[in-house]
């Protein structure tokens, strides 16, 4: 095949193509990759990165460090159901799991001022209370480092040994 006759077939594909491309105007659909599914929220974190949006001096986003909440938070917080959009024990998880982490038992020093959800301070973090913190982080830095410890297949054997355990009794 000649050069000429290489141009005439590349003039006459374009021409055919050109044709064919006010048919399909739209660009094919792609589908979905079985890889990309959507993927499952934890409840808690749902609700907290809500909170956090809507009461940005009470739940502040890392790396600033957490508050220590009001004592009845949870109650004041289901006045606003709606305005958040979770459910009662979707509020509750996430607060929970909020209170729950480190940083905010080391908001929780001595004479530290509680807020309410605006950010007003509405009380402080008494001796007993400061302590409390202190031995729950202590406790949580021990667990970390216990499950970090432990061999796998001890582990596995446990879960085992426990399932016998329950199913016995």
């Amino acid at each position: 095949m000649g050069f000429e006759q290489l141009a005439e077939l590349r003039d006459r594909l374009r021409a055919e193509k050109v044709q064919v491309k006010p048919e399909s105007t739209r660009p094919p659909k792609r589908k979905p990759s079985p890889q990309t599914k959507p993927q499952e929220r934890d409840p808690a974190v749902e609700a907290i990165w809500l909170l956090q949006k809507q009461f940005p001096l009470a739940f502040p986003v890392s790396p600033a460090p957490k508050v220590p909440l009001k004592e009845g938070i949870l109650k004041d917080a289901e006045q606003h159901l709606e305005l958040l959009g979770v459910t009662s024990e979707q509020l509750k998880l996430g607060i929970a799991t909020w209170c729950r982490g480190s940083r905010y038992w080391a908001s929780m020093t001595e004479n530290a001022p509680r807020l309410d959800l605006s950010g007003q301070a509405v009380g402080i973090v008494t001796a007993a209370q400061a302590l409390h913190a202190k031995h729950q982080a202590t406790r949580q830095r021990g667990q970390a480092r216990r499950n970090q410890t432990k061999p796998k297949a001890l582990i596995g054997d446990k879960a085992v040994e426990t399932v016998v355990e329950e199913v016995v009794d």
